[in-house]
């Protein structure tokens, strides 16, 4: 099969990120093509006419949409690596579980944790602190959510720990006081090169949310 990869991508987007860090640890050659923000270029929208949302993965010319699709997509066609999700059918159905917790509640929550005030933001915080104290949880002891190696429900929330300095520094709070074992699972995951070289800067990213985001959102 021939492998013409490339990746719609902007830099700062979470979801993008999730495809950024599972092509690097299966180690597919891509080319990346960057999004301006607040701008959908014209590949963007013919290759997702529905949603006109990144990420999008295009493989020998065909597009896959959505960060969690297209993380299960590179598992199933890069299998020469082991595999993100587990082979089992009832570990795998798990797995997915709490991806798609984390899809309906981890950006939602975080962002109002920097985008609302009073007691709406004291809100958001609470629910952000007990969905990660949840996650927490479901990590328990082992290295990674998959066990002993990087796995799928890893990629689905190791791009929103690049948020975590917006999230705390707005809502002031401490997710390695509240979640300290969470805290040393993002570190543990940095220390993989597909993690690191593909996790955009926390300062980078609260700087972009403080400007860009919020004058976008009409609170700047």
């Amino acid at each position: 099969m021939a492998n013409e990869v490339s990746l719609i991508d902007f830099w700062a987007s979470p979801f993008a990120v999730r495809a950024r860090i599972a092509l690097a640890y299966k180690g597919v050659d891509y080319e990346n093509k960057q999004e301006k923000f607040a701008d959908k270029s014209p590949l963007l929208l013919q290759m997702n006419p529905v949603h006109k949302k990144i990420p999008v993965l295009i493989h020998n010319g065909r597009p896959v949409c959505e960060s969690l699709i297209i993380v299960q997509y590179i598992d199933e066609v890069w299998s020469h690596k082991s595999s993100l999700l587990p082979t089992d059918p009832y570990e795998r159905a798990n797995a997915r579980f709490w991806a798609d917790f984390i899809d309906k509640k981890v950006w939602d929550y975080g962002t109002k944790t920097w985008t609302k005030k009073g007691e709406e933001q004291e809100a958001a915080k609470k629910e952000l602190l007990e969905i990660l104290k949840l996650l927490e949880g479901e990590l328990g002891e082992k290295p990674f959510f998959g066990g002993e190696n990087l796995g799928y429900v890893d990629v689905a929330l190791l791009p929103f720990t690049a948020w975590f300095y917006t999230y705390e520094t707005e809502g002031n709070f401490s997710v390695e006081e509240e979640c300290p074992k969470l805290m040393d699972w993002v570190n543990w995951c940095m220390d993989l090169d597909c993690v690191s070289k593909n996790q955009p800067d926390s300062l980078k990213i609260y700087h972009f949310a403080m400007t860009a985001m919020k004058k976008r959102l009409g609170l700047a």
